[in-house]
């Protein structure tokens, strides 16, 4: 049974206040698919506006004032160039993403393919091809059946388009030549990942507070492993589903897998545990458990404070290298590590006991502070070892850290202050390692 110096496992109000991942979201995440609703909306519209053209007066203000051979040919050069122009966005697109992989980190681009910016760009670019082609079949020459007709309200929607996708041309180039600068990117990936952890560990706390830490023993209950069908990485656990499902079916449930962690087919993912004398669960009652724990090709930061982490230090380590040779990124990639863990140290564990109405339903492994602390700074000291700037950002860093730290995470703070002045003095940085 569970002991905790604190008075027992924690209600369901402690979980994560993290976002799901919902069948909304998969819908829109994959890159073509919001490009391709604006162009199927910009089709349907193309057949569309010439109905209402024909309803309309043949005299109104404002509109396309040519003939049918003006019609074909306006229509038909907005086509071709608009085609071109998308095909041109596209590289442009592609250099820049396999520039951001090369120079930063492979990790980064599904922050630029993920950009509502540029699928709007590509997809108001394509819109316009698409629909000066639907229109252009309805204009009509004076032989043709019913005699002459031009959509000026389709044509002149049409030459809309165009100025619409200058204006989103303009702002694409602003917004590639910005995103890709390294300050922008490092602040990108900061600016979520603050706010992940926001969700995820408890509200700040005094520091020097203590916090007990829930240890469970599962005593007489007996488990039923459920394995994992497909690989990948975790992305999700609803925790509020398992306490849920756990309290219908009166078993303990223990995730045996982190967020973030990768898992091959047939690895144990959960283990349920029931009273011991109970009648095992079927497999068609166990099965809602693994839909629970959601399993991916690639990670999400959803519910993944160290997913954020994990790519800032991948910029600081590329920046590191002796080909690149360039401390400052790293030194940027520190302040924002700094800027993530300084909120996160002030935090609570989250709890890996969890009840309702005082009896155990979950046994989870949250992420913890300190591997969070251990990713953001190993790595950059390992590489950094060498360099006059790392060392000595890092002891600041781990200063200011102290100061507003829970006193369960000191300990951690201090090894890696050890550490870092112990290279600072390695470096010939006698003012800090003195200190």
């Amino acid at each position: 049974m569970p002991h905790d110096p604190d008075g027992g496992p924690h209600e369901v109000g402690t979980l994560p206040r993290t976002r799901s991942i919902t069948r909304w979201h998969r819908v829109w995440r994959p890159f073509w698919v919001l490009p391709m609703v604006i162009v199927v909306v910009a089709v349907v519209v193309g057949y569309l506006m010439p109905e209402l053209d024909r309803l309309a007066s043949d005299e109104l203000p404002y509109v396309f004032p040519g003939g049918p051979s003006g019609a074909r040919d306006m229509l038909g050069t907005i086509a071709g160039a608009m085609i071109s122009v998308t095909g041109l966005v596209f590289s442009i697109t592609m250099v820049v993403v396999q520039l951001a992989s090369s120079q930063y980190s492979p990790r980064v681009m599904g922050d630029f393919l993920g950009s509502r910016v540029t699928q709007v760009t590509l997809g108001i670019f394509a819109a316009s091809f698409a629909y000066a082609l639907t229109v252009l079949r309805s204009v009509r020459g004076e032989s043709g059946d019913g005699g002459a007709f031009v959509p000026q309200v389709s044509v002149t929607l049409s030459f809309l388009l165009v100025l619409a996708s200058v204006g989103m041309f303009l702002a694409f180039i602003h917004h590639i030549t910005h995103s890709i600068q390294v300050s922008s990117i490092v602040t990108h990936l900061g600016d979520s990942t603050v706010g992940v952890v926001e969700r995820y560990f408890p509200e700040p706390v005094a520091p020097g507070a203590r916090l007990g830490t829930a240890r469970w023993e599962p005593g007489d209950l007996a488990p039923q492993t459920v394995a994992a069908r497909e690989h990948g990485a975790v992305v999700e656990v609803d925790h509020r589903a398992l306490v849920a499902r756990a309290e219908q079916d009166d078993v303990v449930v223990e995730i045996l897998v982190q967020v973030g962690e990768f898992v091959p087919e047939g690895i144990p993912a959960l283990r349920v545990w029931r009273r011991r004398g109970a009648p095992a669960l079927s497999d068609d009652r166990l099965a809602p458990y693994r839909r629970l724990v959601a399993v991916e090709q690639d990670r999400l930061p959803d519910q993944d404070p160290a997913l954020g982490i994990r790519k800032l230090v991948d910029i600081a380590e590329r920046a590191l290298s002796p080909g690149i040779n360039d401390p400052t990124t790293a030194v940027q990639v520190l302040d924002e590590l700094h800027r993530i863990l300084r909120p996160m140290v002030a935090r609570a564990e989250l709890p890996a006991l969890i009840d309702r109405d005082g009896a155990l339903r979950l046994v989870h492994r949250p992420q913890r502070v300190e591997q969070l602390v251990d990713l953001a700074l190993a790595e950059p000291l390992h590489y950094g070892a060498e360099s006059l700037q790392i060392p000595r950002r890092v002891v600041r860093m781990l200063d200011d850290l102290r100061r507003v730290a829970l006193e369960e995470h000191r300990p951690c703070i201090d090894r890696w202050s050890r550490r870092a002045r112990e290279l600072a003095r390695a470096t010939g940085d006698g003012a800090l390692a003195a200190e």
